[in-house]
Formats: structure tokens, C-alpha cells, sequence
């Protein structure tokens, strides 16, 4: 039986690989629907390849131009835009899973759309389950929903965890590589470009998940994330630097041992066990040449440098609106960043004073965690303006 499928956020990274997979196993997989931001040529290449129904866009001039170059190739694809859009795509009647890798808290309302809508979940967009835990959670359990982890972090703790009890667990440990400036004095980041910035040493990532790597708020949102995925205090997670990025995550049990999931640096991997889950797939990854690595490293994070990671461990024991605004704060300044308008030493600081500043509040609703939201991207948004 062919498994239909939706990706929100096809022409990103994660959408690149899943296309992939899905192209491999076409006698497995149908692609139903697609999402995408504002790259309507790579999308339009997408839909001539594997033939959506149906496809959004961010606005109406991507909506416009779309449609246009849909028509004259004699397509029927149909063509939304903006969020509702998005939401129609993630809620098709007849897909079973829906990929969930749109960057950043545009992804939460189709993902959580899709929900209650009973579709599988392939998680990818970390920023949903960062800013609305509590409530995702709560929708999956009510609509009897599987959310499968598609960051290679996730989903390595998941595969680790399979078959093992709670009660078994003394930690969840997530690796980091450290990014592009593991070992930059500190003294140094005044002085840090976005072209150094942007350069992973092992990841092929989108340009915001990139710096986030950098700034090591990348790792402190997946310990946000995963403390919700697993059901877990935020005591009983921690994170390892290790530059090698072989070892994708472990789980560390209360009888001394330690299961690690182990593999080439390939968002391939943890995409198609989400597809296939609970079976597996070939993806194309080389299998692992141990002997070939001759050394594999591991270390604790310095907090003190990577302030970030710190400042998100702290909202994850505050909780209430302190996620949301977190993770706002810290999308607003990227692409400040990312537009010359910061220095990337200004990134912490900025979001620290936000969160500072903020009167927190519980988070009852999609409504709330959408204030916060707002509230978050106007602070950060003013403070950068008045320099």
C-alpha cells in the first residue's frame, strides 16, 4: 500500500532530503502535497517531478507567478498561499503523514492542524513543540497521533528508547558538534562575520538552523523539544559536544549502560525511519566505517561562551510564555544577523534583555503562545531599531 504524504516545507533542507527518499522508494511513497516559502522556481521544479494535488506558497505574488508557470506546462496542480494555505496542505484528506520541516513558529498551526486531523507527524519544525509543548502533546494524545522525531538528535534518542521503560532512564543525552566556533575564544566573537557564521563543519543546513548551530541555541531548543517528546524533566537531559557528529544521541540507563545511536551525518537517516517507521529503508547513506573515524570525542559545553544554550535550558525549567518569547526573540535577531543589521556577539544579549524584560504568563491556548509571540518579535524588533 502506497503511503500519500504532505511536506511542509519541501524546497528547505529537510524538504530536499524527503523528496530524496521519496524518490527512491516511489512504489512506497506518493507525494500529495508540498509547502514552500517564496522559492517558487525550486517548488515549480518539485511539482513537475512528482505531481502534487496540492501546493502553498507564502504570499500572493508566489501564488500568482505559480499558477502562471503551472498553467503553461499544463499542470493540474492547485496552488494556496500563506498559512491557511499551509494548513489545507498539512490536512489533505487522504495523506497519512504529514513531514513537518517549515523553519521556525510558522510551522506550529499546520503542524498542530495536522494533528487534529489525525495525520502522522515526521517532526522536523522543533519550534512548535519548543514554543506549544504542552499543548501539541496534549492534541496527539486526543487524536491518538504518532509524532516520530526527524531531527537526527530525536529521532537517535527515539530508536534508543524503543522497547525500554521510563523508569529505566537516568538521562537523555544529546550530542552537539559545536559549530563553526567550538573552539574561538571567546574574546574573538566581536569579531565573527555571517560568512564564518554560515559554514558548518558537518551539516548541510538551511541558513537560520545554521547560526542557531553557531550560537548553540540550536542544541538548547532540541533539549526544550525533547523534554516534551519524551515526557522527560529537563534534570534528566544534557548535552555533550562531540565535533565528530557520529554519534547522533544516547540514552543513559539507571543499570550503568549507555545506548548510542551511531551513523553518517545524513538528515536521510532519520527522515526515512519516520516515513517507514517501524520498519527500515535504504536512504543512500554509506553505511559506517568505524575504523575509518579512529577517534570519537566527547565534552561538556561551555555556557559561559555558548549563552544560548544556557539561556534555553533556564526557560525550559521557567516554562509558561517563556519558550515562545525565547524562541521569537531569537528568530528576530538571526535574521538580523543575517541581514547585517547585528553583530553575531549581540545575538544572547539581545534575546537575555527580552526575556528579562517579559511578564510571563500561562499558556492556555494556541492564542497565548501566539501573543507571546507577537509581544516577543515587537520587543526584539524595536530594540534593534533604536540601535
Amino acid at each position: 500500500m502506497i503511503k500519500k504524504i504532505s511536506i511542509l516545507g519541501s524546497t528547505g533542507s529537510i524538504g530536499d532530503s524527503t523528496l530524496d527518499v521519496c524518490r527512491r522508494h516511489s512504489h512506497k511513497f506518493e507525494v500529495a502535497g508540498l509547502s514552500a516559502g517564496r522559492n517558487v522556481q525550486k517548488l515549480f521544479e518539485q511539482i513537475k517531478e512528482f505531481k502534487p494535488q496540492l501546493v502553498s506558497v507564502a504570499g500572493e505574488e508566489s501564488q500568482k507567478e505559480l499558477s502562471e508557470l503551472i498553467k503553461n506546462a499544463g499542470l493540474k496542480t492547485e496552488v494556496l498561499c500563506g498559512t491557511e494555505g499551509a494548513i489545507q496542505v498539512a490536512t489533505l484528506a487522504d495523506v497519512d503523514t504529514v513531514i513537518s520541516a517549515i523553519v521556525g513558529a510558522a510551522g506550529l498551526q499546520p503542524t498542530l492542524a495536522a494533528i487534529q486531523k489525525g495525520k502522522t507527524i515526521g517532526l522536523a519544525n522543533k519550534e512548535s513543540m519548543v514554543i506549544s509543548g504542552e499543548l501539541m502533546s496534549a492534541e496527539a494524545r486526543e487524536h491518538n497521533v504518532k509524532i516520530l522525531p526527524v531531527d537526527s538528535e530525536h529521532s537517535a534518542i527515539f530508536q534508543c528508547l524503543d522497547g525500554e521503560h521510563p523508569d529505566d532512564i537516568h538521562k537523555l543525552i544529546l550530542t552537539a558538534s559545536g559549530g563553526p566556533f567550538l573552539h574561538k575564544p571567546k574574546d574573538e566573537f566581536a569579531s565573527i562575520t555571517k560568512e564564518q557564521a554560515l559554514k558548518h563543519p558537518n551539516w548541510d543546513m538551511g541558513a537560520k538552523i545554521t547560526i542557531d548551530s553557531a550560537s548553540m541555541m540550536n542544541k538548547g531548543l532540541e533539549v526544550m523539544e525533547a523534554q516534551w517528546l519524551f515526557n522527560m524533566p529537563i534534570e534528566k537531559i544534557d548535552v555533550v559536544v562531540h565535533p565528530q557528529s557520529i554519534v547522533h544521541s544516547m540514552v543513559d540507563y539507571i543499570d550503568g549502560s549507555v545506548i548510542a545511536h551511531m551513523g553518517e551525518p545524513d538528515m536521510r537517516v532519520p527522515i526515512a525511519y519516520a516515513l517507514s517507521y517501524p520498519r527500515r529503508i535504504q536512504t543512500g547513506v554509506k553505511n559506517l566505517d568505524l575504523p575509518a573515524k579512529e577517534k570519537l570525542t566527547f565534552f561538556q559545553p561551555d555556557l559561559d561562551k555558548f549563552k544560548c544554550l544556557k539561556l534555553a535550558f533556564d526557560v525550559a525549567k521557567q516554562k509558561q510564555s517563556f519558550p515562545p518569547v525565547l524562541n521569537a526573540a531569537n528568530e528576530e535577531v538571526v535574521a538580523a544577523f543575517l541581514n547585517d543589521r547585528l553583530q553575531f556577539v549581540q545575538i544572547p544579549d539581545i534575546i537575555d534583555e527580552c526575556l528579562q524584560k517579559h511578564s510571563p504568563f500561562d499558556l492556555t491556548c494556541i492564542e497565548d503562545v501566539l501573543e507571546a509571540d507577537r509581544w516577543s518579535r515587537a520587543f526584539v524588533q524595536d530594540h534593534i531599531a533604536r540601535g
